[in-house]
């Protein structure tokens, strides 16, 4: 062989060697590349979502479009819905999100006239406050002043004038959630029927022990005791009811306070 053929084969042998360390630089960026774009992919994806979630965060932490425009009150009667709305404390334009319902419950609750309150959210742009009120089964004289009673003793109201349909005149030593004198003529009260109750035209009570109801032709009814009270209840109801009918002779005093063995005279 020649010398000239010689080096034409070494040529071409160098040649093949660089033709193939050409091939495999590119086999590697394109494995390169198949691995970086996956990656791009999920940062990009990323970056996307924490976007998402910055926008939503401000729509519902910060932005007026979720913010509060009305406070609505439902179950108000004494009370108006200013006033409720005024002590919740709820300032307009706050996001919705960020109302404290549970301190505006609190505050309500604080008013003598509520039994019970709930404060939520009503989406867009209201917050609704639900309560309970009070509802007066008595009224007591304390040092001068008359007092509205519920049914669980509580002096939540001042009345001057004429006092509200069905509430009935009580007269104890001592006015107060408390007192077990007042709570057992309530229990009275709370347990007659309501066309009996509105016969009743004054409630009194030394002691838890004698309670007396006094109705409105002058017939006195003497109660006793808070025991049995849902029965002396239905007892006193079914005694009225024979007297109007004529089945009994009429009586300036009912005692049911043994209703086993009512007394009439």
């Amino acid at each position: 062989m020649s010398r000239a053929a010689t080096t034409r084969d070494r040529a071409r042998s160098v040649g093949g060697r660089g033709a193939t360390a050409v091939t495999a630089l590119r086999t590697r960026r394109r494995r390169r590349g198949r691995r970086v774009r996956p990656r791009q992919r999920r940062l990009t994806g990323l970056a996307v979502l924490l976007a998402v979630l910055a926008v939503t965060a401000w729509v519902v932490l910060a932005s007026p479009l979720l913010a509060v425009r009305t406070v609505r009150v439902d179950g108000a009667g004494t009370l108006t819905a200013e006033q409720v709305t005024k002590v919740a404390g709820v300032a307009p334009g706050t996001p919705l999100l960020r109302v404290d319902t549970g301190g505006a419950a609190d505050r309500v609750a604080r008013l003598p006239q509520v039994r019970s309150v709930e404060v939520t959210r009503g989406w867009p742009h209201t917050v609704v406050v639900t309560l309970v009120e009070r509802v007066p089964v008595a009224v007591v004289d304390r040092e001068g002043t008359r007092w509205l009673v519920d049914r669980d003793g509580v002096l939540f109201d001042t009345v001057r004038g004429d006092v509200p349909d069905g509430v009935v005149p009580l007269d104890v030593p001592g006015p107060d959630r408390d007192d077990p004198a007042m709570k057992a003529a309530l229990g009275a009260l709370v347990a007659l029927p309501r066309d009996v109750r509105d016969q009743v035209t004054g409630a009194e009570a030394s002691t838890p022990d004698d309670v007396t109801l006094t109705l409105t032709d002058g017939r006195t009814v003497l109660w006793g005791s808070a025991a049995e009270t849902p029965r002396k209840a239905r007892v006193l109801a079914a005694l009225l009811d024979q007297i109007d009918g004529g089945a009994l002779d009429e009586a300036e005093t009912l005692d049911v306070s043994t209703p086993d063995a009512v007394v009439l005279r």
